[in-house]
């Protein structure tokens, strides 16, 4: 194996860090530029994020929250699934409402079914595959099922074809409990694209598939505004203002009125429509989405060069690696993720260890829910879901973002080689 400036790079011990954000002074100007400007929470910096997002995925609408897991969790709301979610009519669900997404996944999927008060049902990836199993998906519906959570993990699109196919195929179980359930008329599909901004699913992107889609923009993700995410939906037939609007009420305590709309001249007036939640995104925060924004193709571009390189070096040794650009799909390219075969827990601790004491940041993604004490408490056993314990065992993620030089790339490369080529055959 051949390595770009190799000879150099042996000499001496790089610092390599995990997933650092990549701020430019282009972000830093836009900040100051509002800290400046009087007005910091939610406000014209906000709304214009959200114009250009949902012209960038193609959705209907968009609304910009403070997390991904904010905007999973308004998604269930506004199609009132589970006890404590009223809906966008004011009716309340019901407490068999089923919710289904996948044990390989971080805990967002998760928890935000437990939020609304629904119940949460997971099923295992596929055999080979951080896929979550479709057959296993479409046994798991029945007439309580109200929405799944796909995940594209990674940045990788699921099939989205084959999720259509499953629910429209399962219409005649599908019992709904409101107007908006009613108008999509099967069980929903609330997409985790907390990776995914910028991946495309033939020819379409992320954002303008799945009914509701939901985006992370913390500091690890591709795409940041430090903390913060957005909710994009795709609903025809259904009033997109009517949906923006509930989402406004739902994440400013139900409030009437936003505060921009308040300090117009005499216009304090305001009611409580709803004792509901606060979780609204700021401008200071929508300010680093803009600059993001601008940025974001080349930064993606940046994104798929590392991947390619990785894949050059890592297929042909053996390692295995997530196929991120396909005839069918193009990745957003957020995670790296590699297994090396034949290897298990104690050896991928050591293999991180390693590749620590060289100087580079690896990661796990992601221990399957089952195996955390809070899902182990609900029940959930990672036995019933061996293709994702074995997904897991072997699984080391590598360093990916576009704060890597192609001298850090080419060390992260050289390292793991380095480490792993002991536990190939």
């Amino acid at each position: 194996m051949e390595l770009v400036g190799n000879d150099a790079l042996i000499e001496r011990k790089m610092n390599i860090p995990f997933s650092p954000p990549d701020i430019s002074e282009e972000e830093i100007s836009e900040v100051v530029s509002t800290l400046r400007s009087g007005w910091i929470t939610t406000g014209p910096k906000v709304k214009r994020l959200e114009g250009l997002l949902e012209d960038y995925v193609g959705a209907d609408g968009c609304v910009c929250l403070n997390s991904q897991t904010a905007a999973g969790e308004m998604s269930l709301r506004l199609l009132g699934i589970g006890r404590d979610s009223c809906g966008l009519d004011g009716i309340y669900g019901r407490e068999e409402d089923e919710v289904i997404t996948c044990a390989y996944t971080y805990t967002a999927s998760a928890s935000v079914i437990c939020h609304v008060g629904a119940k949460l049902v997971l099923v295992d990836c596929q055999e080979g595959s951080l896929e979550m199993d479709y057959e296993a998906l479409e046994g798991a519906i029945n007439e309580h099922t109200k929405a799944i959570i796909p995940v594209d993990l990674a940045g990788i699109p699921c099939d989205y074809d084959r999720l259509f196919e499953i629910v429209n195929r399962k219409k005649g179980l599908f019992c709904p409990s409101n107007r908006l359930q009613r108008a999509i008329g099967r069980v929903a599909i609330v997409e985790d694209a907390a990776h995914a901004l910028g991946a495309a699913y033939k020819g379409r992107r992320v954002g303008s598939i799945a009914d509701f889609t939901n985006f992370s923009f913390h500091a690890v993700k591709n795409f940041t505004t430090a903390e913060g995410g957005a909710l994009a939906w795709r609903l025809p037939g259904v009033e997109s203002e009517e949906i923006y609007h509930q989402l406004q009420l739902f994440s400013l305590h139900g409030q009437s009125k936003d505060a921009l709309a308040k300090t117009k001249l005499g216009a304090w007036e305001y009611d409580i429509v709803g004792p509901w939640y606060k979780c609204n995104m700021t401008d200071i925060m929508g300010a680093i989405g803009l600059a993001q924004f601008e940025r974001y193709p080349r930064m993606l571009k940046r994104r798929r060069e590392i991947i390619e390189r990785y894949d050059d070096v890592l297929k042909p040794l053996g390692v295995e690696v997530l196929p991120h650009f396909t005839e069918e799909y193009t990745s957003s390219g957020h995670l790296y993720l590699t297994r090396i075969p034949g290897t298990g827990l104690k050896d991928r601790q050591e293999i991180i260890e390693e590749l620590a004491d060289k100087g580079v940041s690896a990661n796990v993604h992601y221990k399957p829910l089952p195996l955390h004490t809070a899902y182990r408490r609900m029940g959930f056993r990672v036995e019933d879901y061996p293709n994702s314990y074995r997904r897991f065992e072997n699984e080391v993620t590598l360093p990916l973002h576009t704060k890597l030089s192609d001298e850090d790339v080419e060390y992260v490369l050289e390292k793991y080689c380095e480490v792993v080529k002991r536990y190939l055959g």
